[in-house]
């Protein structure tokens, strides 16, 4: 094999808030616990199943953790790469621990808020932003289509 890849790539949402802590030198860590599940119907019973796997998340990317500090809440749907590191630590009785956690790095991995602000219902933002605001395609048009399309024909092409 010529090399190998670690890249674990998760949608999923966040079980509380998200602890920050910062390092002696003041960068931000961030750390939460992401919910993944899955749904199907037993064959046997036709009753509906729901299976749910925990993953601890630790994000040490500058810009990233002003993003989860900022605007990540409980209950929060996010789309994240990162990779699985593994690590041992002695707990507060003495017992030595591992743990593997999925781990956005510096310069690997990627945060994106899925499902707009928690909390806002119908749309509504408050602030002056358009973060949670329906994408453009779920916009209701200003123009017929036909209007739109014979505007989009009038632009100049250079050939």
């Amino acid at each position: 094999m010529a090399g190998s890849v670690n890249k674990v790539i998760l949608v999923g949402n966040l079980g509380a808030d998200p602890v920050v802590r910062h390092t002696q030198d003041g960068k931000p860590i961030v750390s939460f616990g992401l919910a993944t599940s899955e749904t199907w119907r037993d064959k046997g019973s036709g009753e509906r199943k729901e299976k749910t796997e925990w993953h601890n998340v630790v994000i040490f990317n500058d810009n990233l953790a002003k993003v989860a500090e900022q605007y990540l809440k409980k209950g929060s749907t996010v789309y994240i790469e990162g990779s699985l590191q593994t690590r041992k630590y002695t707990n507060k009785d003495g017992v030595e621990v591992r743990t593997t956690e999925v781990v956005l790095q510096n310069f690997r991995g990627e945060l994106t808020m899925l499902g707009g602000r928690p909390g806002a219902s119908d749309g509504a933002s408050s602030g002056g932003d358009d973060f949670g605001a329906s994408s453009p395609m779920e916009r209701p048009r200003t123009s017929s289509p036909k209007q739109s399309f014979a505007r989009d024909l009038d632009d100049e092409v250079p050939f």
